[in-house]
């Protein structure tokens, strides 16, 4: 008799995935705020009625939970609460949310997946569950990850997610023979870099750019291009980081001037020259050399992680995006591809070896390809191996 495959897991109805994708689309609005938490979205549904939403809007902020039990009242009692991610267990800045859904009298809750913050990572599931309250999780789980892909990157593997951003022309080149680069895409494009910059915990260059642009790296609301549905975001700046071995970052540097927080990473404890950038909002760390000089980035990422930084933006030219490539510490890839060509003379993308094959040249898949006015805008992530 031939063995009949079985569902592992909890069996979600169509109400179930509805639900939770109300819960993510709730989460979403946390996206430019959360950092470095987690962004959660909750919905308490009681005899097939929403009864109470709510959503994490920022660090320090009433959790989604906390939200969604406060709109819904005593409504909350026998409620069904779905929830994007599993409620903490732990007193951080705010009081434990599964103390607070027992307390309301919630009967059951749907987590999308499991808190691997090792102060919650199954202890949320387990309160619940020792207080009598029936827990299901695994729904849309992947969603829900996908959502928050730097503090799974950060908890799990120890380093944040790394995304690098490039503006191209369509035969990949990055600035003219003469370094010119200004601009080879359109003002669209150059208004929804600002997103991305909004959701990133850290922007991180090289100190060429620096040198070259002098950019602010700053996210500007004046140019925000949001969605219909998407508030401009906070005053949160992501932090500046600037690769500088020689510590050549001059202390007018807009990037250092702007608001927010700047990080100068060297290999050189040259303690005049870090004196003359240190500041309250300029702080000078010194890293081990790679074999090229410039500090090791796989110590850099494991020091951004310990200081609570999720989604890492690079901007920066070929020698730097390279260097991450090389390294293995690219997630993904933020392209914007303008309709114009450079010609062969011109700066490439990525300083990368000399494949001998074409098997040998690193493969990526595309996650997204969308038109942002006259450009295309690229997501492509590294195939496994890559």
């Amino acid at each position: 008799m031939t063995a009949v495959n079985r569902r592992e897991g909890p069996a979600f109805d169509a109400a179930d995935h509805a639900h939770m994708a109300r819960a993510l689309q709730l989460a979403a609005r946390g996206l430019y705020g959360t950092d470095p938490n987690p962004r959660v979205g909750c919905v308490l549904v009681r005899d097939g009625r929403i009864v109470g939403e709510g959503w994490h809007a920022r660090a320090g902020a009433a959790h989604a939970e906390a939200v969604a039990l406060a709109a819904a009242g005593e409504a909350a009692r026998g409620a069904t609460a779905y929830v994007t991610l599993e409620p903490c267990a732990h007193h951080g800045r705010t009081p434990p949310c599964c103390a607070a859904l027992v307390a309301a009298g919630v009967a059951r809750v749907v987590c999308a997946v499991q808190d691997p913050d090792p102060r919650v990572n199954g202890r949320g599931i387990a309160a619940l569950r020792e207080a009598g309250v029936r827990v299901e999780s695994g729904l849309l789980a992947a969603e829900a990850r996908a959502l928050n892909p730097g503090f799974f990157s950060r908890l799990e593997r120890g380093r944040p997610w790394l995304r690098i951003k490039l503006g191209m022309t369509l035969d990949g080149r990055t600035a003219l023979a003469n370094g010119a680069s200004r601009w080879i895409t359109g003002e669209p494009a150059r208004r929804d870099v600002q997103r991305w910059r909004a959701r990133s915990s850290a922007i991180v260059t090289g100190v060429g750019t620096v040198l070259a642009d002098d950019p602010a790296l700053t996210v500007r609301a004046e140019q925000w291009a949001g969605a219909v549905d998407e508030a401009p975001p906070s005053d949160r700046q992501p932090l500046r980081v600037v690769l500088d071995s020689r510590l050549r970052t001059p202390p007018t540097a807009r990037l250092l001037q702007g608001p927010g927080e700047a990080l100068i990473v060297t290999t050189r404890a040259d303690a005049g020259r870090a004196a003359a950038l240190r500041s309250e909002r300029v702080e000078v760390v010194t890293l081990p050399a790679d074999a090229d000089g410039r500090p090791r980035l796989a110590d850099l990422m494991a020091v951004l992680a310990e200081g609570g930084i999720n989604e890492v933006l690079v901007e920066s030219g070929p020698t730097l995006a390279g260097a991450f490539w090389r390294a293995g510490l690219v997630d993904e890839l933020l392209l914007y591809v303008a309709p114009r060509l450079f010609g062969d003379s011109a700066r490439g993308a990525f300083d990368l070896p000399a494949f001998a094959g074409v098997d040998e040249a690193p493969a990526l898949e595309y996650i997204d390809l969308r038109p942002v006015g006259r450009d295309l805008r690229i997501l492509a992530r590294p195939l496994p191996g890559a």
